[in-house]
């Protein structure tokens, strides 16, 4: 500042020392002759010196500040320099230039200053030399990136005839319009391709990475037309047409995206440019490329010649006009321009209807009843009006239109204190202001995507297009919102994102078309239902919905998962990016800092460093404090408030707009999906309409319950009971420091301490979630009527929809529910009421039914006592196995025997109904095994036979012999072999589960008994899974043989290449999702992301999995089977049936009609061949085309197949004999 104050100063003295009178110089080009332009005498005076001295310090001072600023200009190519202003010399003779004068003057020397300014003006020459180089060379570039950038039209062709035509149309040939073009170029031969171009399309062949590069632009493709972006689409499709490795992933489909976009404009030229590049890719045209040119010709209004010509030549290639308007989807509108082409050449021409699909039959036998039409049926109805129902339908009608719902926390709230307030408004403003940010840097973002796809790429452009900015930003701070404190990976939340985005587009896009045409459907099909209505013809909700309407339009395809992973992480990344708050919220907006909200960073999970994203506690805080009583669920999370849509697809089915996976399988698995499409539909119509007739069943609150749940949620939980406790009751870690002279032993505790605190915060937290948000959904729900959608996995297993509230959720979860349609206990249900509620106890588990029926007889003063005083009484209920679902039921039984006539009183409560370790029941069932099948009741006894006692005391009997020989660890088991010890181990060896994984279970067994040593606990699991693993061959030998059978049978499947499929009794494919994992690489940003996809196809089968998966996937698939023949059966015979696996549901009257129905069906199942059907099924599979290698192929294939074909031998049981066992099912 000195300098500059000095500069100005001397600036100033030097104006006032310069003559007064005397014209001063130019400031550009000035130099002064008479005076400067010759060195001066050293004799000069004094003043002059000084006056000298002081004009170069200053001169010098202005040079120095012009070169300061060119140094500090960016992008600048020109710097103006402030010259000097002197006083102007005499108008006669006063002024030349100072290359004039520096010719001029004899023996003229430049000055010191005349040094600096020559300096200067070469710098200045030189500068302007270079801005004009710069200047030339930006403009080349430009025109080059103009002529890249800009959106291609016109493709680049292989074929030389075609290229050169092309040519010829394009510069305009008056006899050749385009539209006499497209009926030439339809005439064309598809162009062979070369020899290389095959011989590469041969070796690609199906692999991994060309799929997915296929997926990614075929959603790309669509999803531009979709948001008003053909132009790029066309664009990117005659780019990747141009590259020869490109266009090898090009398929029909993507030319017939694009011909279609351009068909629905009117785009005539456009369209045969695609048509082009259809015929030099050697493909042929198919129905959908043929409805695009006449729908684009009827809008045009093309004469009736051109028309015929596209006729004449469909017809040439196999294609009937009719298949165009019955198999292709289009739209009416779409429909109406093809149908004005083709009525221009064929006046007369009416388009077909569209076929009604005709009734088809489910080929199983175990079916053939269901579909009868004979026979008594009274299929249930539900217990609401018509137009009740018409009503809650327009109720979740707005809610999926919303795409999401939010719910009052039933969280203790806290008292709004000036505190609380001031940061629920800070937490406003903020929002406010992110949501500003979030829509600028997605304007940002959609811009530089936009660019990057007109390098003729697929990006993100299209997908953030579907969305507006508000619609993103809002999606994100949701997002934002539910972030647990500890964070979650970039890939968890990056999939969670991507998926969001797709099914909010997804019912966007039905509510534009679709809302209207299934409303009219949905208001016909509850006259099915309707307690107040009839139909002439009772039948199933699945075939009455079939006979409302044509079937529904194509389903929405799911984006590739590279792509949802991708998008999502993008809008992660914007969070990182964008959302701030001030470092310190008290003080102003302005006055501090800002710090990211969100944080990346590395943690370890299992010994794999992995990228999190993570809130700033401060964050964390505020939200702590501003304690919102708000939260927020994708409709989809939320069940239903009206009957679910039948399923009646792969594809169609449970929510009104939202989609839904008939099979849930990981995101990127399409082989489910692809086995349902092939399936032929009436192979499915078991499977659909017992999934339909689960949902169907309406539920309730029970809201007694709920009560008392929420007391003591808000009363810092009480994990004894299932309820947790909040975070605040977490361990905290020791306080304080270690010495300085602690020793690494002491350390290690401390850190070890450390981690376990953290990792019960962490457990706690989540708990507390999951309970925050059952219970809130459970008040959002009292004194509703509520409907829970069903799907299922990929062995046939089923799963309601919505996550967080449903009856497979724990002992808490099952009591908060009850069914909304009551029914009339009638003169059994009370004792059923009773027996089950001993059920729940577990007390009485080895006795008889009478003997639980005495039991609650006599334990009637405290059933009662604890249904009037569940939290002041005796808390009899407390001390059971299932409290809640307990003290639930003690409550309807206080009820029932207090009603007037008890068997008149109306019970919503669901009586269950479990089988008797049901794995081993379908092993001891398919091998006719008479002492299995004693052991687990399928066998009439008096008294249950509990497996898991009987295993427990044939190891307790071997283990007292091995004490008597002085074995230690037998010696030290004395005492704690028990049921509760081997239970699990028994029960899960059936699916799979491995000696290592026994040991596991059992050690986490004893470690629960505090009285065991616990220094034996590793050598005592080894002893005790040993001896479990041993009586079970023994009990179970059939069993192990069936076991080792599918066992090896996949092992040998797997190492010819193949996964493991096959079909249920009931019609369901199913394929092992087990395959080696192919990675997937999304690079860039914050992080690059690689993820494993276990279920890709194209890579070689994971052979350890294939063979350990089949046995337990493949029981499964027959419990799923004996449950939905349960259910339909159920359902035809009047009743309310809900299942938890091989758990079945049911009201109390009708318990003994359910049973009976229960037995019939096992018994019907089993005595189908399953075994040999499945052996038929593999052999025909998997031993024709067999891809073993060529110096091992016969003798594998030899193995192969006499291992499919050696069934093992069947027992002498009797199947019959479960119709009369009680505990069969208890």
């Amino acid at each position: 500042m000195s300098a500059l104050r000095w500069g100005c100063g001397a600036s100033g003295l030097r104006r006032a020392l310069w003559p007064a009178g005397r014209p001063g110089l130019l400031a550009e080009e000035g130099a002064f002759s008479g005076v400067w332009g010759r060195r001066r005498s050293l004799s000069a005076s004094p003043c002059e010196q000084d006056r000298r001295k002081d004009w170069r310090h200053a001169e010098l001072l202005e040079v120095l500040e012009a070169r300061v600023r060119q140094l500090q200009a960016e992008c600048v190519s020109e710097v103006t320099v402030k010259r000097v202003g002197l006083a102007q010399l005499p108008e006669a003779g006063g002024f030349q230039t100072r290359r004039k004068a520096q010719k001029g003057g004899e023996g003229a020397a430049p000055g010191s200053c005349d040094h600096w300014v020559q300096k200067l003006d070469k710098e200045k020459w030189t500068m302007r030399r270079h801005k004009q180089q710069l200047e030339a060379k930006l403009q080349v570039r430009a025109q080059q990136l103009a002529c890249e950038h800009r959106l291609r039209r016109v493709p680049q062709l292989r074929s030389a005839p075609l290229a050169e035509r092309l040519l010829r149309w394009e510069q305009g040939a008056p006899r050749s319009p385009w539209e006499e073009q497209l009926a030439r170029l339809l005439q064309e031969a598809p162009q062979k391709l070369s020899l290389e171009a095959e011989q590469a399309h041969k070796a690609g062949g199906p692999s991994s990475r060309l799929e997915t590069q296929q997926q990614r632009l075929l959603a790309f493709l669509e999803c531009c037309l979709l948001s008003g972006h053909l132009p790029l689409a066309h664009h990117v499709l005659v780019t990747c047409h141009g590259t020869w490795r490109q266009q090898r992933m090009l398929t029909l489909a993507m030319y017939n995206t694009v011909m279609l976009g351009w068909a629905r404009k009117g785009s005539f030229r456009e369209l045969v440019y695609v048509f082009f590049m259809v015929k030099d890719a050697g493909l042929t045209p198919d129905l959908l490329s043929y409805a695009a040119a006449l729908q684009c010709m009827g809008r045009l209004g093309q004469d009736a010649r051109t028309v015929q010509r596209c006729l004449d030549q469909m017809a040439q290639d196999g294609l009937q006009l009719q298949d165009i308007f019955t198999s292709v989807p289009l739209c009416p509108r779409e429909q109406a321009a093809l149908l004005q082409a083709v009525r221009k050449a064929q006046p007369a021409f009416s388009p077909p209807l569209r076929p009604q699909p005709e009734p088809q039959v489910n080929s199983s036998p175990l079916l053939r009843e269901i579909y009868a039409q004979e026979g008594p049926t009274s299929y249930p109805k539900l217990h609401l009006p018509l137009q009740k129902l018409k009503a809650l339908f327009q109720e979740q009608l707005r809610v999926e239109m919303a795409t999401t719902v939010t719910v009052e926390s039933v969280e203790k709230a806290q008292t709004p204190t000036e505190e609380v307030l001031h940061a629920r408004n800070t937490l406003k403003q903020l929002r406010a202001t992110w949501v500003e940010e979030l829509c600028a840097g997605l304007q940002e973002v959609k811009a530089s995507e936009a660019r990057a796809a007109r390098t003729g790429r697929p990006t993100l452009f299209p997908y953030l297009c579907l969305l507006t900015e508000e619609e993103l930003a809002q999606l994100l701070l949701q997002t934002l919102q539910v972030l647990p404190p500890q964070g979650e990976s970039l890939l968890s939340l990056a999939q969670q994102l991507g998926l969001r985005v797709f099914n909010r587009y997804a019912v966007q896009k039905q509510q534009l078309s679709q809302v209207q045409a299934l409303q009219q459907r949905y208001y016909q099909y509850l006259h099915l239902l309707a307690s107040d209505t009839q139909v002439a013809v009772p039948c199933l909700p699945r075939q009455y919905w079939e006979t409302l309407g044509t079937p529904e339009a194509p389903h929405e395809q799911p984006w590739p998962l590279p792509v949802l992973v991708h998008l999502g992480k993008r809008l992660a990344e914007m969070l990182v990016e964008v959302v701030r708050m001030p470092g310190s919220l008290a003080a102003p907006q302005g006055s501090c800092t800002l710090i990211p909200v969100l944080y990346h960073v590395y943690s370890f999970r299992s010994f794999r460093q992995i990228g999190i994203l993570k809130p700033h506690p401060a964050f964390t805080q505020l939200l702590a404090t501003a304690a919102e009583h708000t939260l927020t669920f994708e409709a989809a999370e939320v069940p239903m408030l009206c009957p679910p849509v039948p399923w009646t697809s792969p594809h169609t089915g449970a929510f009104l707009l939202s989609p839904t996976k008939l099979m849930r399988s990981l995101e990127g698995t399409m082989q489910h999906q692809r086995l349902l499409d092939s399936c032929p539909p009436a192979e499915l119509h078991g499977a659909l309409d017992a999934l339909t007739q689960l949902g169907n069943c309406a539920w309730r609150v029970n809201e007694r319950v709920l009560d008392l749940v929420l007391e003591l949620f808000a009363a810092k939980g009480c994990p004894r009971l299932g309820v947790p406790a909040p975070p605040s009751e977490a361990p905290r870690p020791p306080e304080g420091r270690l010495p300085p002279d602690a020793s690494p032993a002491q350390k290690a505790e401390l850190r070890r301490e450390l981690a376990r605190c953290l990792k019960v915060a962490r457990e706690m937290h989540s708990l507390r979630s999951d309970a925050l948000y059952r219970l809130s959904l459970a008040q959002h729900l009292r004194h509703r009527v509520f409907w829970l959608p069903h799907n299922m996995d990929f062995r046939g297993r089923t799963y309601p929809c919505p996550p967080h509230f449903n009856h497979l959720g724990s002992d808490l979860a099952r009591a908060l529910l009850e069914f909304a349609q009551g029914r009339p206990l009638g003169p059994n249900g009370l004792d059923w009421l009773k027996i089950h509620l001993v059920n729940l106890t577990g007390l009485k588990k080895s006795e008889p039914l009478r003997a639980r029926l005495r039991f609650a007889d006599e334990m009637m003063e405290d059933i009662l006592d604890s249904a009037d005083r569940p939290m002041t009484g005796r808390k009899w209920w407390m001390e059971v196995d299932e409290p809640w679902q307990a003290l639930a039921c003690c409550m309807e039984i206080a009820r029932a025997v207090r009603a007037p006539d008890p068997t008149a009183y109306v019970s919503h409560f669901p009586v269950h109904q479990d089988g008797s370790c049901n794995g081993l029941q379908h092993y001891a069932a398919l091998g006719r095994d008479s002492v299995g099948a004693a052991s687990v009741n399928l066998l009439p006894s008096d008294v249950p036979q509990d497996v898991y006692s009987r295993v427990a005391a044939q190891v307790e009997a071997v283990r007292r012999q091995d004490a008597r020989r002085g074995v230690q660890v037998a010696q030290v088991l004395e005492g704690f072999v028990s049921r509760k010890v081997v239970k699990q181990t028994v029960m899960t060896v059936v699916y799979g589960v491995t000696r290592y994984g026994g040991r596991l279970q059992i050690e986490r067994r004893l470690r629960e008994l505090g009285s065991f040593p616990q220094e034996f606990v590793w050598e005592a699991s080894h002893y005790l899974v040993r001896q479990v693993f041993n009586s079970l061959q023994e009990m179970f030998s059939g069993t192990r043989a069936i076991q080792h059978w599918l066992t090896e049978s996949a092992r040998l499947i797997a190492h010819s290449g193949s996964a493991v499929e096959w079909v249920t009794p009931l019609g369901i494919p199913i394929i092992q999702p087990y395959h080696r994992d192919s990675k997937v690489l999304i690079s860039g940003g914050i992080q690059s992301l690689t993820f494993s996809n276990s279920g890709d196809t194209s890579q070689k089968p994971n052979t350890l999995k294939q063979k350990n998966g089949f046995p337990p996937n493949f029981i499964h698939s027959l419990d799923s089977s004996h449950m939905m023949l349960t259910a339909l059966h159920c359902y035809r015979k009047g009743l309310t049936f809900v299942s938890v696996h091989d758990c079945f549901w049911t009201h109390a009257a009708d318990v003994e009609v359910m049973n009976q129905v229960c037995r019939e069906q096992f018994v019907r199942l089993h005595s189908q061949p399953i075994l040999h059907n499945l052996s038929r099924f593999l052999t025909k599979r998997f031993c024709s085309g067999i891809r073993f290698p060529l110096h091992s192929k016969s003798m594998r294939t030899d193995k192969l197949q006499d291992t499919l074909k050696s069934v093992p031998k069947t027992g002498s049981f009797d199947l019959k004999q479960v119709n009369h066992s009680t505990y069969f099912f208890s």
